[in-house]
């Protein structure tokens, strides 16, 4: 029998590491799949305050892939712990509640407002523009990154992910400035910033012109950045990005993805997360592996490189 459990930190285990993104799992999936055999839950993204989302269109298809503009529409943390909290204490998958905030402070206050039973973790969307740096993503530098994340780690003993972001040019220096702060794990990489336009109409296909790309198109990109942070921090990296089946998570896995996450597949396929786990217990049959957290030692260390930004020269 495979070990599928993973350790997550700060005594957070998970059956096994697979689980949804955030944005692309709600309530209604109950329905349809059974949300206990997942190894944990993450809520779409939450804020302190009501939002309203981004402009419609919201959401396009592009060639292997799709682009989202949504804008974090939220009900606020007072909402979610009163009417939607109370729906996820029924399983027994641990939850996971993503977060967002347009400052630092803002950031601590929600993190704080989540130590209540029936939340495991906090998942800090720090991919969001921070008002405070003109705009900017706390996850770009890591100075941001560092601050952000201090001031959960001193509000919250939860376990504490932070999301990171693509769009910047150093991702594994703000993986570490996140490591130095108090995370627990960084989930890598929320969606790259991209553009499609309709030749018909002469517009942009989104409301907000620019979006974030994933799906298949993005997995080689978020797979990298996966394998330079696993190479950098010393607590679990979770892989995010273009997964959609088994053999999709074990490449992360052998990158040195500690778990992973799975989002625009559940679009086409709901039952897309289980279909990955049933795979991964295949493949480390087939392979001989009795834990799937052997594989993150597998990599052949033949095909491993001094720094992978030089080899790209």
């Amino acid at each position: 029998m495979v070990d599928l459990s993973v350790d997550l930190g700060r005594g957070l285990i998970l059956a096994n590491p697979v689980m949804p993104a955030s944005g692309t799992f709600a309530e209604g999936l109950a329905r349809v799949i059974d949300l206990n055999g997942i190894g944990a839950l993450v809520t779409k993204t939450i804020t302190e305050e009501l939002r309203g989302g981004n402009l419609t269109p919201r959401v396009a298809e592009v060639s292997n892939g799709m682009l989202n503009s949504i804008g974090i529409p939220s009900k606020g943390i007072t909402y979610f712990l009163e009417h939607t909290l109370p729906f996820y204490r029924q399983f027994t998958a641990p939850l996971i509640v993503s977060i967002s905030a347009p400052t630092v402070d803002a950031f601590a206050r929600a993190a704080a407002r989540l130590n209540v039973p029936g939340i495991a973790g906090i998942e800090a969307n720090i991919s969001c523009p921070n008002i405070e740096e003109d705009g900017k993503a706390f996850a770009m530098r890591p100075g941001t990154t560092e601050q952000a994340v201090s001031a959960m780690r001193e509000v919250t003993d939860l376990p504490l992910w932070a999301k990171l972001t693509p769009n910047t040019g150093d991702i594994a220096a703000v993986a570490r400035a996140a490591e130095k702060a108090g995370a627990d794990a960084v989930v890598v990489a929320n969606t790259i910033l991209a553009m499609s336009i309709d030749i018909e109409t002469m517009r942009p296909t989104l409301g907000n012109v620019m979006g974030g790309l994933s799906g298949p198109a993005f997995k080689p990109i978020a797979l990298r950045m996966t394998y330079q942070c696993a190479r950098a921090v010393n607590i679990p990296v979770i892989g995010c990005g273009g997964i959609a089946t088994a053999n999709d998570a074990v490449e992360y896995l052998l990158a040195g993805a500690a778990a992973v996450q799975v989002g625009t597949a559940t679009f086409t396929r709901p039952n897309a997360m289980n279909e990955v786990i049933a795979g991964l217990t295949e493949y480390c049959r087939r392979k001989g592996f009795n834990r799937v957290t052997d594989l993150q030692a597998a990599l052949n260390a033949e095909m491993l490189i001094p720094d992978v930004m030089e080899a790209a020269q």
